[in-house]
């Protein structure tokens, strides 16, 4: 099929594809974006993939209404920073100043998003070098290298030769998940696994990570979610 169209209110537009690893009839709601993907086996006919998505109807709908809404950054938007939200405020400035009374923009409207991922970014990097250098200090190995990325399939990784990578998006995340990934990516440094001895030295870094890996999966979506738009920063 490729492409169907569950009728109702409001439709729901389902991508279609056939793979031959398929077993059986699967659907997949995207907690990112809320596409939704029915997978089928090679031999299976169309009418019965209609029939399945039919048949799943309720379930679908009662997970698009779960999948939170893409927030745009712009001008009287609020864009989450260090697990809370602050509003951005455009004019008075001439260069991205953070405030009590929240994030102040130059009167640029087409630049607003751009300047707030500049902003949001070059917080990150400092926050998360710090942890990292912190955490490293604490574990005696030293990292190599640290580079900031917007990854989706994970929040942070550490390579074989100790460099670290984070997601810059951890900046909107509360403080101390931030911290709880530098930890987790800084332990890699000893052990480049996630057997017994890893978690022991989690732990003793960070004994709150249980908390922390929970926020991130069940709102972790929501950081990537936020949409800023294109054009030059600070």
């Amino acid at each position: 099929m490729g492409r169907h169209i569950l009728p109702g209110n409001p439709p729901i537009d389902v991508t279609v594809r056939r793979s031959a690893r398929a077993r059986r009839l699967s659907l997949r709601v995207s907690r990112l974006d809320g596409r939704v993907t029915l997978t089928m086996p090679p031999h299976v006919p169309d009418r019965e993939g209609v029939a399945f998505l039919t048949s799943r109807e309720a379930w679908l709908r009662g997970h698009l209404g779960a999948v939170a809404e893409v927030v745009q950054v712009g001008p009287g938007a609020e864009v989450p920073f260090e697990g809370r939200l602050i509003p951005l405020h455009l004019g008075g400035v001439r260069r991205t100043v953070l405030r009590d009374d929240g994030l102040w923009l130059p009167d640029d409207p087409a630049r607003a998003g751009a300047r707030v991922e500049a902003f949001l970014k070059l917080r990150a990097r400092d926050r998360l070098a710090a942890a990292s250098d912190r955490y490293a200090l604490q574990l005696g190995r030293p990292y190599h290298r640290l580079t900031l990325r917007d990854t989706r399939s994970r929040w942070g990784s550490c390579s074989a030769k100790g460099d670290l990578m984070y997601s810059w998006r951890l900046i909107m995340a509360p403080p101390e998940v931030l911290d709880y990934v530098a930890a987790h990516e800084v332990c890699h440094l000893a052990e480049m696994n996630h057997g017994p001895r890893f978690w022991a030295h989690v732990a003793r870094l960070f004994p709150d990570h249980a908390r922390c890996r929970r926020w991130l999966r069940d709102h972790g979506d929501r950081l990537h979610r936020v949409r800023f738009g294109g054009g030059a920063s600070d």
